[in-house]
């Protein structure tokens, strides 16, 4: 059996292309059998938490730290932002930084969707420029949560619909997360987000075998 060390070494010897290319062999998959509803979110992945962010080897600016605020808890980190579908299967997914907006994250999602598709989201993802770009461009529209002051307000049943779709993605993350450790050990940056890169292909591969 090979040792954990070795094990490691033949990992990162595998180019990030492979991976990718698995992952979004599924993700077609995932999208012929979906009916053009899609979900956008993020969750965290901390390094470590506020206390100890002196210490912090990994990451050390200040783009990584964040905040899990139902739990009032800051972190050192990246947050993998994912889009899903209505099933809860992922399509496409990115790692940014802990503190990175989600409107910047966002806009560098392929949203490689069917046309005439929607993708909901939380109050955190509204930018009104970028859902006018998107829909002309692709003819894919962004709804997410509107805040009490928007001009562009939803109506009440497009609202409880976004609310209702929404939670299926809060299931996706805890399902990854349930393939977690309870400490990802990483020396380097790349070592960490291979893990997790590693993870989330795990848990896609689960969802058909």
């Amino acid at each position: 059996m090979l040792s954990k060390s070795r094990f490691n070494r033949r990992i990162r010897a595998i180019g990030e292309s492979v991976w990718l290319s698995l992952f979004h062999l599924f993700a077609e998959i995932s999208k012929r059998n979906n009916l053009r509803d899609y979900i956008i979110d993020s969750f965290p992945i901390p390094v470590c938490d506020n206390i100890r962010i002196s210490r912090c080897k990994i990451y050390n600016t200040q783009d990584h730290r964040s905040c899990v605020a139902s739990k009032r808890r800051y972190f050192f980190g990246l947050r993998v932002h994912m889009l899903v579908t209505k099933t809860g299967l992922p399509v496409e997914f990115l790692l940014a930084p802990g503190g990175c907006n989600d409107c910047r994250v966002l806009k560098q999602f392929q949203l490689d969707i069917p046309e005439n598709s929607f993708v909901f989201a939380d109050k955190s993802y509204n930018d009104y420029s970028f859902e006018d770009i998107v829909s002309d461009a692709l003819n894919v529209s962004i709804l997410p949560q509107r805040k009490k002051n928007s001009k562009r307000a939803f109506s009440g049943a497009t609202e409880f619909i976004q609310k209702v779709t929404c939670k299926r993605i809060e299931t996706t993350f805890s399902q990854i997360t349930s393939f977690f450790p309870k400490k990802i050990h990483a020396v380097t940056s790349y070592g960490f987000e291979l893990k997790v890169v590693l993870f989330v292909l795990a848990f896609t591969f689960s969802c058909y075998f």
